[in-house]
């Protein structure tokens, strides 16, 4: 807080008259004390200073009182009551964002937040503040780090602590954007079976990749009560995708960052976050590509052999590999025998060191929804 602004709210506050300073002119002008005052109120002479003093609030049964008293309504006493304490709220309000601005508001990469009209542009530290709480849907700094980063497991919202990961306060506004992105989808309720039914459907356009795609997979997944968003990447965050369940565990969310820019990662990363949601629980919570965050590698296991084994056939894939002709001509051809993508099956084999990636990368169609991770 700069010292000029420090001072000001300090004047502010200081100068702020409580409607004690209305009950001592009053009876100053009845020629009354506060002895007596307390005396016709039925109320201790100490409780009576301390409302002038405003240490005490003026209650519906003290605005009574007042008016019997001293003849001025009691809805005055408790609008005068209303109006300081707004006022008094407003100015400690005040003096808590200048602190945060200096202790919470430098975790958070504010000028990207902004370019990406997350939080809206605001003059100065506190209002900045102010617009990065309502963006987290919280009151203080410290409702942020119970819910979006929990230190033990079991207090975190997300069942999974962000703690002791260096861009926690990026990340945490990534996630935050895909709870707000899910809102504003109609989603139906989960069903297990349809969502099994139109990940076929989704296949086919991992296989074709049209320009719609994006759009087709949101609705195929919404029918089935999954919703999936896009979201741009913060830099330094290296997110590539997650899978977790809000709504009080009633809605599965699918979060993709589109980090590599290439359709096979794309459907590959989908495919393993819908592998997360059919074969683990509720309360697991899974990011991917953050290497600070620890893994539970078994789930990660069976969500990569769910997402591979799903785009491309187990046996398929093994008696291809087994021919070892992995030239271009080669490489089409089984695209089309199992109908996906040849950037899926070029993506896998120099993955597992089959080919260089350089010679996959001419199958590949480039996926770009702004991510800016590295």
């Amino acid at each position: 807080m700069s010292p000029n602004n420090k001072r000001n709210l300090e004047l502010a506050r200081e100068m702020l008259s409580p409607p004690g300073a209305t009950i001592q002119e009053t009876i100053d002008s009845l020629g009354m004390n506060q002895y007596e005052l307390a005396e016709r109120m039925g109320r201790p002479v100490k409780t009576v200073n301390e409302i002038i003093k405003g240490k005490e609030a003026v209650t519906p049964t003290t605005a009574v009182q007042l008016e019997r008293v001293l003849g001025i309504p009691a809805s005055f006493w408790l609008e005068r009551e209303r109006l300081y304490v707004q006022a008094l709220t407003a100015i400690e309000h005040e003096q808590k964002l200048d602190v945060w601005a200096q202790t919470w508001l430098i975790q958070f990469p504010i000028k990207a937040l902004q370019k990406l009209t997350w939080i809206p542009k605001a003059e100065g530290p506190a209002k900045m503040v102010a617009a990065l709480l309502s963006f987290f849907g919280v009151a203080t700094p410290d409702e942020w780090t119970s819910v979006y980063i929990g230190e033990q497991l079991q207090t975190s919202y997300y069942r999974i602590s962000l703690a002791h990961i260096t861009q926690h306060g990026a990340l945490s506004a990534w996630l935050r954007k895909g709870e707000l992105q899910a809102k504003e989808l109609n989603v139906k309720p989960f069903d297990r079976k349809i969502f099994t039914e139109n990940l076929v459907a989704i296949r086919s356009l991992a296989h074709q990749h049209p320009p719609e795609f994006k759009e087709q997979l949101q609705q195929h997944c919404a029918k089935a009560g999954v919703a999936v968003v896009f979201t741009q990447c913060l830099p330094k965050t290296n997110v590539s995708g997650v899978a977790r369940w809000i709504n009080n565990g009633q809605t599965p969310l699918i979060q993709l960052s589109g980090r590599y820019k290439s359709n096979d990662h794309f459907w590959f990363t989908f495919f393993h976050e819908a592998g997360h949601i059919l074969k683990h629980g509720k309360k697991d919570f899974f990011i991917e590509g953050v290497a600070e965050l620890p893994l539970d590698q078994e789930k990660e296991r069976e969500a990569n052999e769910f997402a591979a084994n799903y785009l491309i056939p187990a046996r398929d894939y093994k008696t291809f590999v087994s021919q070892g002709d992995f030239s271009e001509s080669a490489i089409i051809r089984f695209a089309d025998l199992v109908v996906t993508h040849p950037a899926v099956v070029a993506g896998r084999i120099s993955h597992e060191g089959f080919i260089h990636y350089s010679e996959a990368a001419s199958f590949k169609i480039k996926v770009d929804i702004l991510a800016e991770c590295d």
